[in-house]
């Protein structure tokens, strides 16, 4: 498979410690860094999972070249997440369109587009990409329109981005709800594997990722809604940002 994916992409940093303590200056914990976990984020995670999911696929990666960092302090422990700082989103430079890209997207069998709404992509930009790719899945964090969204073919919103989009045409959208699966056009999908969640991280980028993957191979919603759920319930019960 041909795979496009275009979006924002960071380096997710996990920085666990021990906490035995508070601080004696204020009551807040001290926390003592044990190991440090990266790797890639946001738009690079789906290309991880997209790899991991499918390894012989050929992939095209555009993103921002300028590095962002999302780093967290989380209790070894308890795995509790204490503080996350972010660093590089106010430099990240705009997607630069260009003719040469028009035949790269419309040759892919798969335009998977992670928008992170960090500047990166404009709404024009998200309706060029559509209208010539044959499939597109659009992951996104904006405010959406039918303009902006008439030509993928479908959107990946979870519960709280939803409810700020519930204009749309919803035989488009996929919502994701958590534990309890996944909505479309009214039908919630269950997760098949509900198991103990540890770490959201990245869960939403291994959805995009596993429903496009079985969305593009056999062309059925309801089987690709079943699978996206299924690798996603194995990651969220693991530490940090993983892939199946």
């Amino acid at each position: 498979m041909k795979i496009v994916i275009i979006g924002e992409t960071c380096v997710d940093k996990f920085v666990y410690c021990n906490i035995n303590r508070l601080s004696p200056e204020a009551p807040v914990p001290v926390l003592q860094p044990i190991n440090t976990e990266v790797n890639a984020g946001m738009s690079g995670n789906t290309m991880a999972n997209i790899k991991a999911l499918e390894p012989t696929s050929e992939v095209l990666h555009f993103s921002n070249l300028s590095q962002v960092t999302k780093t967290r302090y989380v209790e070894k422990k308890t795995n509790h997440m204490f503080l996350r700082v972010d660093e590089g989103d106010d430099k990240i430079e705009n997607f630069k369109w260009s003719e040469d890209y028009k035949d790269l997207i419309k040759n892919a069998d798969l335009v998977i587009v992670s928008d992170y709404n960090k500047g990166y992509l404009s709404n024009h930009d998200l309706k060029l990409i559509s209208s010539f790719s044959k499939l597109s899945i659009l992951d996104s964090k904006r405010k959406l329109d039918s303009y902006i969204i008439d030509k993928f073919t479908f959107i990946k919103l979870n519960e709280e981005e939803w409810l700020n989009n519930k204009e749309l045409d919803i035989s488009k959208i996929i919502v994701t709800l958590g534990s309890k699966g996944s909505l479309y056009m009214g039908k919630v999908y269950p997760s098949p594997k509900p198991q103990e969640t540890i770490d959201v991280s990245g869960a939403g980028d291994t959805f995009t990722a596993a429903f496009a993957l079985s969305y593009a191979k056999f062309g059925l919603v309801s089987d690709a809604i079943n699978f996206a759920n299924k690798i996603s319930s194995v990651v969220v019960s693991k530490r940090g940002v993983q892939t199946p």
